[in-house]
């Protein structure tokens, strides 16, 4: 059962961990976002495909901003009570750091079983997702619009160019259209205005064309007639839109039983079985490492006694990343063959949780212990020295401007 005080540190640390997950969330996708605009604008399709696209690399994401949230929230909350004597209260009363870990390893835990459903099932659905949106995007099947000022292959033989394009595609202005057929026959086509119109065969659409001129040639050596219409239809054969793969290629795309069967396959090469092994493994660690950044946050988020420096903060969150790089490099090194995939991710995590419990020990069981006391120290020394070296720059720049104004 929670105490008082323990729904009084859940509420402390909700916020700042909802926060702090939207945050790196965004951030994280504020640079693909503007990859994926240009990329999409490139192939000419709708805007609205950048969101879906955004939604499905989201899961890849959230792999390593969940872990900041809950790390931030726990950090955050325990620094706030440290800052405001209520951890000295609550330490004076009788209740042990190990007692005040109740909730947010029930946190940890909580979103442990989370980050466990995202990479291990949602990642690799939502990465095939993705690809498969850009492949509908690059073979058009996702109506991408025709390009302004640009000529567009349709069907089979059929040019088409549009000088002004309205309603999102729907209403063409100047248009040329050339229809290359068997035994040299030609038909060329201007139009003031025309539009796509859908038919009851799924591979043929209609171009209707309004207000224009046609030249058909039946007849590379004869006299090619020329005739002007108010509307005229022309059918046009879609091209044949080749299947999207099956889900599977690479292991991005694989769920954990997945690589866990690729890793004990025994008709499996040893590349394919290595290369299962270090996804494998570096998708556990993502896991399991969120039992550690309570022990993390709490010995980091207590600053030193008379002082609210938030070395601690910068601290962590420079660990995490650190470790989250090191596991992506653990894990790219041993799909090459180049270290063990297993001692890739298992070393760094052995020495991660090392630094962890040591400084959670420093702040618990050491009298008097701070974890981060000698770089507060270091860092307050620093900054003084660089605000005694602003202070006199600013004076002598002072100095300099009375001079010459004086003379």
């Amino acid at each position: 059962m929670l105490a008082r005080f323990d729904r009084y540190l859940a509420r402390l640390i909700i916020v700042p961990l909802l926060a702090s997950l939207v945050i790196a969330a965004m951030l994280l996708l504020l640079d693909r976002m503007l990859r994926l605009f240009d990329f999409v604008m490139n192939e000419g399709g709708p805007v609205s495909v950048v969101w879906r696209m955004l939604g499905n690399l989201l899961p890849e994401y959230l792999s390593l901003g969940i872990p900041i949230g809950v790390m931030m929230g726990i950090l955050m909350a325990f620094r706030k009570l440290a800052t405001t004597s209520e951890l000295d209260a609550l330490r004076a009363v009788g209740i042990s750091y190990n007692r005040l870990l109740r909730v947010p390893m029930l946190i940890a835990l909580l979103f442990a079983c989370i980050n466990f459903g995202i990479v291990g099932f949602l990642q690799p659905v939502s990465r095939y997702a993705y690809e498969n949106l850009r492949f509908e995007l690059r073979s058009g099947a996702l109506g991408a619009s025709i390009k302004v000022g640009e000529f567009a292959v349709l069907g089979k033989g059929i040019t088409l160019r549009v000088e002004e394009s309205k309603n999102q595609g729907a209403d063409l202005r100047g248009l040329f259209v050339r229809a290359a057929g068997k035994n040299g026959e030609s038909v060329a086509v201007t139009a003031a205005s025309g539009t796509f119109l859908s038919t009851d065969d799924p591979d043929v659409i209609l171009l209707r064309l309004r207000n224009g001129t046609l030249v058909h040639n039946a007849n590379p050596a004869g006299v090619p007639r020329v005739l002007t219409f108010v509307q005229h239809d022309l059918p046009v054969n879609l091209p044949t839109m080749g299947a999207f793969r099956k889900r599977g290629e690479g292991n991005l795309e694989k769920t954990l039983p997945e690589l866990g069967r690729m890793m004990f396959d025994a008709e499996a090469t040893p590349e394919a079985r290595r290369d299962a092994s270090a996804t494998f493994n570096r998708r556990l660690v993502q896991c399991l490492v969120m039992f550690v950044l309570p022990f993390l946050a709490v010995a980091l988020g207590v600053p030193p006694k008379r002082s609210t420096s938030a070395l601690g903060v910068f601290i962590a969150l420079i660990g995490l990343v650190t470790f989250h790089k090191m596991t992506e490099y653990g894990e790219r090194m041993g799909s090459l063959g180049r270290v063990d995939p297993v001692l890739a991710q298992w070393l760094p995590f052995a020495v991660f949780i090392a630094a962890s419990l040591w400084l959670y020990r420093t702040l618990a069981y050491v009298p008097g212990g701070q974890p981060i006391g000698a770089l507060d120290r270091w860092a307050a020394k620093v900054g003084t020295v660089l605000r005694g070296f602003a202070a006199r720059v600013v004076k002598r720049e002072n100095w300099r401007d009375d001079a010459l104004s004086a003379g």
